[in-house]
């Protein structure tokens, strides 16, 4: 995992594209004039978008570019704002940013093949370039509602070394994913980012075929299975060590609910635990995990919690906060 730029930075807005229908690509450029934090394909920004929201999009330019980052934002009306927000900016406007971070980072492989659905282009532009420059084979099989509305096809087409698939859905129907994964070879890498249903189908097909240990996946919305045995809803309290605040969380609220009166400014995003935006040490206490970030061993060792999801088992959590 590369370098994590734990604050928000001013960036400024410098090109703003129309790539695809309901699709822009915007870039951005710190305000400070040095060069960005390096980054990895696989990779994403924190962008603050006012009363604490803050959206995660992935880097989809080139590594190597340290003067500014790229980004393909999908406007969606259930976003609930964030990417009509990200769509408002223009050239020449400010905005805060934090990252990058990467929590899908690219591993060494024999080969490649990448899956990717409508905006979930966007982490797998910057996987087939980086495949490309290195001169490893790959295959990418990109599918959408239709060929307009599919970003990035001509630097997918420009890219060296691979294969490439376009599947409109209106015309040519959904990719079979047990015939392409039938076709890798052993030490494949498979890589897939996309809308839940499609990467869903895809960890089936890879199941089916042994395949599950080489899939790597990167979800844009929780995957919305309920966890078992998860325990019922209760009250309980947490102190914010650095202000000795105490703060009662009902069965109803979050925690994230439940302290932005005391901290406006909270970082918060998914509101459903996958995004790691709300991720707070943890200092005393013992949660209960319904986050589907941390891996099983960082659950637990009990040092952090997603303030979204997390409840308490006991009395109260304390925070670093």
């Amino acid at each position: 995992m590369e370098a994590y730029e734990t604050e928000f930075e001013s960036f400024v807005v410098t090109h703003v594209r129309d790539i695809a229908d309901r699709v822009k690509s915007l870039r951005f450029e710190p305000t400070h004039r040095r060069p960005v934090v390096p980054w990895a394909p696989g990779a994403h920004l924190d962008f603050r978008l006012g009363s604490g929201l803050v959206r995660q999009y992935s880097l989809c330019g080139e590594p190597s570019d340290d003067r500014g980052y790229t980004v393909g934002i999908l406007l969606d009306p259930a976003s609930q704002g964030g990417s009509e927000a990200m769509h408002r900016l223009a050239e020449g406007d400010t905005i805060e940013i934090r990252g990058p971070r990467n929590n899908f980072e690219l591993v060494p492989a024999s080969q490649y093949l990448f899956f990717a659905g409508g905006i979930g282009i966007t982490p797998i532009l910057a996987m087939v370039r980086s495949a490309a420059e290195s001169a490893v084979p790959w295959r990418l099989v990109y599918g959408g509602r239709n060929r307009s509305s599919m970003a990035f096809q001509d630097e997918l087409r420009a890219a060296r070394g691979g294969e490439l698939s376009i599947i409109p859905e209106d015309t040519d129907g959904r990719a079979d994913f047990a015939r392409e994964l039938s076709l890798a070879i052993p030490g494949t890498a498979i890589y897939a980012c996309g809308p839940a249903p499609m990467l869903d189908a895809l960890a089936a097909s890879c199941s089916a075929l042994g395949l599950e240990a080489q899939l790597h996946v990167e979800r844009f919305k929780s995957s919305g299975e309920v966890h078992a045995h998860q325990p019922a809803d209760g009250s309980f309290e947490v102190e914010l060590a650095r202000t000795g605040e105490v703060i009662p969380v009902s069965a109803t609220q979050s925690i994230v609910d439940a302290i932005l009166p005391a901290r406006p400014n909270q970082p918060y995003s998914c509101l459903e635990g996958y995004c790691g935006t709300c991720e707070t040490k943890l200092l005393l206490g013992e949660p209960d995990h319904r986050d589907e970030y941390l891996s099983d061993d960082q659950k637990a060792a009990n040092d952090t919690v997603m303030l979204c999801v997390s409840r308490a088992k006991g009395r109260r959590l304390v925070l670093d906060l």
